[in-house]
């Protein structure tokens, strides 16, 4: 197949084409040689349901998998093309970021690792939007990502089907997207809606605006088209080879659930058996228990959908009827086990006059698992306590993982060339053995190397970033990158105050061996999340600030990249000497970016929570900066005795820069983003009480560490800690994720 590829590569001719037209005859050329490797009839194969997959751009991938990016590069610069033009290409951006790149990554893992594992998702026609910046506030284009064209998208209209609503049909058809292995070439099935206007409607955008009944019904519609259609083609194809006697189902079948979005798939499932084959209800019950996992991603209530069931009556009348069942057949068994009265109210499906998505999976699932040791710790002491005590042989955890294919070979040649010099090649294809790196760890000349690609990838950085952004950043400067999905627990807004505190001190002179420091900002807020607009535009009027600053502007600098995607990513984890991860404890799950900025040597400045307890574990707590209250103390200060405003009464570095948000130093074009944020922090809001995140007890210890890290970078001391990150991130592979799936849940 290899050598057909090159074949057809090299017959193209390259004169007088645009960007676009040679993107999409290559990419033509390498999908006419591909051959989808279907699901074995006589084997168990697993299908991933989710509402994201941020899969990023599939160019270099693609060739990456396939063995042959060198080759090709080779054919086009023989051609007079520079390879590099196809950056120019935009992400497929269907994803938001941790959720959706996770599913891309456990995809790309499966596929490598020879697994039978299947993506299943929404082809959005347009991604979650382009962001850019007007005098500091985010605006949102649509991002049209088709545009430049879809070769790797294959469209299947005979496995075409209808979804029915109450109030009309839907065509959902699907397009395989090729998820590449050594050994097999597993499909990503996207579903796009059709069949009129308001058909298409349910794939137009990821997460419409659902600040609205229209919007929030959209949203509903989103998650069962996704949902039926994806159960509807199993069920379909069981009966094909194996009849309508539903028993071996999940002995074929293992259907994981990305979060509670797809959660209606259970429903689905429980009705066509009961409704189209008259299986028993609790047969149907006990099949989907089986067949169905469930991964909880999120313990923030705003995140763990509640349906109201007026919404699910009037557009799924038959789901409505299958979810109150299942309701009612939990109430008898609670009652038959002599559940208490609290404790069933805790786990009940119908629940505040709402269907709960989370418990009915609860309830229905066969495995329950976390995304990190912490995160599943508090699903069983917390959020799902009483579901824990009652079924605790379902609950799991799967600490999350990255694909090393994109983030170290494909986004970091240099590092994983120099891993080829030292210890061979086969850690390419068992990431485990770059552990065999450690013994490099006190090599003056490794290191020296390591250092000295650490400094090539920052100026990769700096190109990319003025090429996107023009602005150059400081030279030679220790780079800090916060960069994910904007969101108050995420704690930008407590980096934007110790880049205050750091510029208030430099401007006093407090600081004379301060190095050149460059903080970078990359988020998406959604379009109705009014504080984190607000956070955004504070950011960029910092930024402006000390720009315009000549007595600081050489020493430090902030730069809020616009339209962080994936391809950013690549470039930002393998350029940047830290990687700020700085949520409220307990609060993260997990996270993902952290582990692609250990695996690339940057070392985390962070508190105790989600992954980063367990990268400080594989790593060294001595080789990172650690900081802030832990989810114990966290969990104290909730129940009383936490105040704010003693603390700015305090501390007067930090009563200055969060007065800024109100004294006339920023700008926010009176839209009062800046008053709310104050307000929120010192006041509290109807549903939270001052300062909900603990922005205060964390941020003097924050500046602390980010003022220790400035003094640290640069010495040989640090090098090593940069160096020993990532040489100890082999535990945080999506290989070894998948492969805890396959074994815990799966039993592929």
């Amino acid at each position: 197949m290899k050598e057909q590829i090159l074949k057809n590569i090299e017959a193209i001719q390259t004169d007088g084409k645009s960007t676009v037209q040679l993107y999409n005859e290559i990419s033509s050329a390498i999908m006419r040689e591909i051959s989808f490797t279907a699901p074995a009839p006589d084997q168990k194969s697993a299908y991933y349901l989710s509402i994201e997959f941020l899969i990023g751009r599939m160019f270099y991938n693609n060739l990456l998998e396939l063995g042959i990016l060198n080759e090709v590069r080779d054919i086009l610069k023989e051609k007079g093309v520079d390879a590099v033009v196809f950056e120019e290409i935009e992400d497929a951006a269907l994803g938001n970021g941790g959720l959706g790149r996770l599913a891309a990554c456990f995809i790309d893992s499966a596929a490598g690792l020879d697994l039978p594992v299947y993506g299943r998702g929404i082809r959005y026609r347009y991604g979650l939007f382009k962001q850019k910046f007007e005098n500091g506030f985010q605006e949102e284009l649509p991002d049209d990502w088709q545009s430049f064209g879809d070769p790797w998208g294959i469209r299947r209209e005979n496995e075409a089907r209808v979804i029915k609503f109450a109030d009309g049909e839907v065509r959902a058809v699907p397009y395989d997207m090729p998820i590449i292995g050594k050994n097999r070439v597993n499909a990503l099935r996207l579903y796009q809606a059709e069949g009129g206007a308001a058909a298409e409607k349910i794939s137009e955008y990821l997460y419409p605006a659902d600040d609205t009944e229209e919007g929030k019904l959209l949203r509903l519609r989103q998650e069962y088209f996704l949902s039926a259609a994806a159960v509807g083609e199993l069920i379909d194809a069981y009966v094909a080879r194996h009849g309508t006697d539903f028993s071996a189902f999940p002995a074929y079948n293992a259907v994981q659930l990305n979060d509670t979005h797809p959660v209606l798939a259970i429903a689905e499932f429980i009705r066509i058996l009961t409704g189209t084959y008259s299986v028993s209800f609790a047969k149907a019950v006990r099949l989907a228990g089986k067949t169905f996992g469930y991964t909880n991603h999120t313990i923030l209530p705003e995140a763990l959908e509640c349906w109201p069931q007026e919404y699910i009556r009037r557009l799924l009348p038959e789901i409505f009827t299958v979810l109150k069942k299942l309701d009612a057949k939990e109430h008898r068994e609670f009652r038959r086990k002599g559940i208490g009265e609290a404790e069933e109210a805790d786990m009940r499906i119908v629940k505040n006059g709402a269907f709960s998505m989370a418990n009915t999976a609860v309830y229905v699932a066969h495995r329950v698992n976390g995304v990190a040791r912490i995160h599943s710790e508090i699903l069983k002491d917390s959020l799902f306590r009483s579901a824990y005590a009652y079924t605790p042989e379902k609950f799991v955890n799967v600490t999350n993982g990255i694909t090393q294919r994109r983030w170290l070979m494909l986004c970091n040649e240099e590092l994983s060339a120099l891993i080829d010099r030292k210890i061979g090649t086969d850690w390419r294809a068992d990431i485990g053995r770059l552990s065999d790196m450690k013994k490099f760890a006190k090599d003056d000349n490794v290191l020296a190397e390591f250092a000295q690609i650490k400094a090539k990838k920052k100026e990769q950085l700096a190109e990319y970033v003025y090429r996107k952004e023009g602005i150059r950043l400081l030279p030679d400067a220790i780079v800090y990158a916060q960069v994910k999905r904007l969101h108050e627990y995420k704690r930008q807004l407590m980096t934007a105050f110790a880049i205050l505190e750091i510029y208030e001190k430099l401007r006093n002179g407090e600081l004379a061996e301060f190095k050149p420091t460059v903080f970078l900002f990359g988020a998406k807020s959604a379009p109705a999340y009014f504080r984190a607009k607000g956070i955004i535009k504070f950011i960029n009027e910092i930024a402006k600030k000390i720009a315009a600053d000549e007595l600081v502007s050489k020493k430090l600098q902030v730069v809020f990249v616009t339209d962080y995607n994936v391809s950013y990513a690549e470039k930002i984890v393998a350029g940047a000497d830290v990687s700020l991860q700085v949520s409220t404890a307990g609060l993260e799950a997990s996270g993902t970016g952290n582990m692609k900025f250990m695996m690339n040597g940057a070392v985390t400045c962070g508190t105790m929570d989600g992954a980063n307890i367990e990268i400080v574990e594989q790593a060294g707590r001595e080789n990172n900066y650690i900081f802030g209250a832990e989810v114990e103390e966290i969990d104290a200060l909730r129940r009383g005795g936490y105040d704010p405003n003693a603390i700015l009464a305090q501390d007067g570095a930090a009563r200055r820069a969060v007065g800024t948000l109100v004294d006339g130093t920023f700008d926010d074009g009176g839209r009062g983003y800046f008053k709310e944020l104050y307000d929120s922090l010192t006041v509290g809001a109807s549903w939270h009480k001052p300062d909900h995140y603990f922005i205060l007890r964390d941020l003097p210890e924050y500046v602390e560490q980010l003022l220790r890290i400035n003094a640290e970078a640069g010495s040989h001391e640090f090098t090593q800690k940069q160096f020993a990150n990532a040489v100890s991130s082999a535990y945080f592979s999506s290989d070894r994720s998948i492969r805890e799936y396959a074994e815990k849940i799966w039993e592929l």
